[in-house]
């Protein structure tokens, strides 16, 4: 790793970001034609200290989970991704660290100020959230391998299933294994897909029974009943926009017209984040 080098790089990548570009006003005042750094650090949920020190040279050994993050702040493409990761002394996420977030589906997030939504890949590894995502559904726990996807962890951790009424937890069981089934055929032979499924048949008996039903279903529009601590359960329809290649999916959360769930959805921005303990795809 060379601190110097990858204080530079940032800088330099900074920079380009226009303001506009991440939807922060210019105003008229600004002595930067970029971002400045407390922005950068607020997109990226790092602290100003932290990030001025990875710029000046003097922070090393960025973890993974930080340096996805200022990925996704700075805008970067996949090859700039990578060579921030390089510097890092990291292996870019093709090769097993973090996803990187596509632009487009960050941009399309962030313009959904009003929406609970979420950027999720096709095996139900959260990647991003907009404020209102994080508000209904929780923080996502940093975790990495299988037990970063939510079907691993529905499968194997029973508290994975509290955001979900008990009475569906048996087709939220179905929909995800079959769901689960196509994304392992489009990726066809793919390391991080196989060992998903290998690790769920060994930890647990219903899925390996779902999984040898040969059900396969693509989940698109969804009628979900999601609890929430403050709000009681709320019935959203969740739908999704997926990406080119398929490995993405921008999940969004709308309250059917003249429901219930009109009501929550506008308090849910006043009554913020709360702890689940767990995260839904």
């Amino acid at each position: 790793m060379d601190p110097a080098e990858l204080g530079s790089y940032l800088a330099t990548r900074r920079a380009r970001v226009r303001p506009a570009d991440v939807g922060l006003p210019t105003g008229p005042r600004r002595r930067v034609p970029g971002l400045r750094r407390d922005e950068v650090a607020r997109l990226a949920g790092a602290s100003v200290e932290y990030y001025t020190e990875l710029e000046q040279g003097k922070a090393t050994h960025p973890s993974p989970q930080v340096l996805a993050a200022l990925a996704r702040a700075l805008r970067l493409d996949g090859d700039e991704r990578d060579h921030l990761f390089h510097l890092a002394g990291h292996a870019p996420p093709s090769s097993g660290g973090p996803a990187h977030v596509q632009p487009a589906m960050l941009a399309l997030l962030e313009r959904l100020g009003t929406t609970p939504a979420r950027v999720v890949t096709d095996l139900d590894v959260a990647l991003a959230q907009n404020p209102l995502g994080a508000a209904l559904l929780g923080e996502p726990e940093p975790r990495t391998g299988p037990a970063a996807s939510f079907v691993h962890r529905w499968f194997t951790e029973p508290a994975a299933r509290d955001v979900y009424p008990a009475e569906d937890h048996p087709r939220h069981s179905r929909e995800l294994t079959a769901d689960l089934r196509a994304a392992v055929a489009r990726r066809g032979r793919d390391a991080e897909a196989d060992e998903l499924v290998t690790r769920l048949r060994a930890a647990s008996d219903e899925f390996a029974a779902l999984w040898d039903s040969g059900d396969v279903a693509v989940r698109r529009t969804v009628r979900k009943r999601i609890v929430h601590p403050s709000l009681g359960v709320l019935e959203l329809d969740c739908q999704r926009l997926v990406s080119d290649d398929g490995r993405q999916r921008l999940l969004f959360f709308t309250a059917p017209p003249g429901s219930a769930a009109v009501g929550q959805l506008e308090l849910l921005a006043v009554v913020g984040r709360q702890d689940l303990g767990t995260t839904a795809p």
